[in-house]
């Protein structure tokens, strides 16, 4: 069974930088397309960036020329690296892919931008 696992949130001042990793595991075939959402509790889970197989990308515009997504191919994962954080990027972050006929989403993890 494929699953996805987050890591790397945690506490951050404003303007500092952090870098979510998303592994996903189960399977020796390439994920296609991998997304970042995120979502702020009592509000709706929001795509943040998406990185096809062939390594295209794109951003939603709040975040766009502060986040990066990129991914090893070899090893199933992908990252996302994010600088200039505001308090307004605070929430938790969730990997999703769609594969094989199957939604799968990771755990989270939650990123907290202090002011």
């Amino acid at each position: 069974q494929v699953q996805l696992a987050e890591s790397g949130g945690g506490l951050v001042q404003a303007g500092g930088s952090l870098r979510l990793s998303c592994a996903a595991s189960g399977t020796a075939f390439s994920i296609p397309s991998m997304d970042w959402y995120r979502q702020v509790p009592g509000m709706q889970r929001d795509l943040v960036a998406t990185i096809t197989s062939g390594g295209m990308t794109k951003y939603a515009d709040s975040v766009k020329g502060r986040f990066t997504v990129s991914r090893d191919g070899a090893e199933n994962t992908v990252y996302l690296q994010m600088n200039s954080l505001k308090p307004e990027d605070t929430a938790v972050y969730y990997c999703h892919t769609y594969f094989r006929g199957s939604i799968l989403w990771g755990q989270g993890t939650q990123v907290t931008v202090s002011s």
